[in-house]
């Protein structure tokens, strides 16, 4: 049988003070999060906030006609599902895990309740919910100003920052498709990565050999979104 994962992997839980760690722990539900999972879709009602440990999930807005852009990618640095406690119940995005893993969950009453204590938790999830909208503008801003190169690196280096280790399982059509490109130009992109010797590609296997070198490839819009997660979010559990 697999263990599971500790719930304080995830940074938002990991940095809850103590009273409000030990009133959480019986409520959180761990979850398994395998690779296409919805968590919801675009106009659902929100029954429960997710907290991802070891899985990536992407916000994609969807299209009348189907197709769809990722705004936004979650990982252990935060929570799934900031509309239960920023004035609504449902959102316009779909929420699908594009890295399997695991997480957990609290249910909606709940995380509520939580955020109406005007606590540390609304503190806490308020200044998450900056870097997060910091993400998504900083998203739209590349995907129209900066070259698919850049837009590649950008989304390698956030997805990493999201994982332990070096190697994403991902193919080039589900990249493009949340890149919102053809499959073409992910394909041209990669190689040229490679052929630099930035990363390696293998059967849906990205492995990334030279860090360094992909934050000098890409744009500004990853040490902004970077630094603002840095800037907000607390580095340790608080006491």
């Amino acid at each position: 049988m697999a263990i599971a994962s500790d719930p304080r992997t995830n940074r938002l839980l990991a940095t809850l003070p103590e009273p409000e760690w030990t009133r959480w722990l019986p409520q959180l539900e761990r979850v398994d999060m395998p690779l296409g999972t919805v968590l919801f879709e675009s106009g659902s009602r929100l029954n429960h906030a997710y907290f991802p440990t070891t899985s990536i999930v992407s916000l994609l807005y969807v299209m009348e006609n189907g197709d769809s852009t990722e705004v936004a990618v979650v990982g252990y640095e935060g929570i799934i599902g900031i509309s239960l406690f920023m004035g609504g119940e449902s959102t316009p995005r779909r929420a699908v895990v594009h890295s399997a893993g695991e997480g957990y969950r609290l249910r909606s009453n709940l995380m509520m309740q939580e955020f109406n204590r005007a606590g540390p938790v609304m503190h806490l999830l308020l200044r998450y919910t900056q870097a997060l909208i910091t993400q998504m503008s900083q998203t739209a801003v590349c995907n129209r100003h900066h070259s698919l190169d850049q837009q590649l690196c950008r989304w390698l280096l956030l997805s990493l920052d999201r994982l332990k280790g070096n190697e994403l399982v991902m193919t080039q059509e589900l990249i493009a498709n949340l890149l919102g490109v053809r499959r073409e130009g992910v394909t041209e992109a990669a190689g040229r990565l490679q052929k630099d010797g930035l990363i390696r590609y293998r059967r849906g296997h990205i492995t990334v050999l030279d860090r360094a070198g992909l934050e000098c490839r890409t744009c500004e819009c990853y040490a902004v979104v970077k630094g603002e997660y840095d800037r907000l979010l607390p580095a340790t559990p608080s006491s």
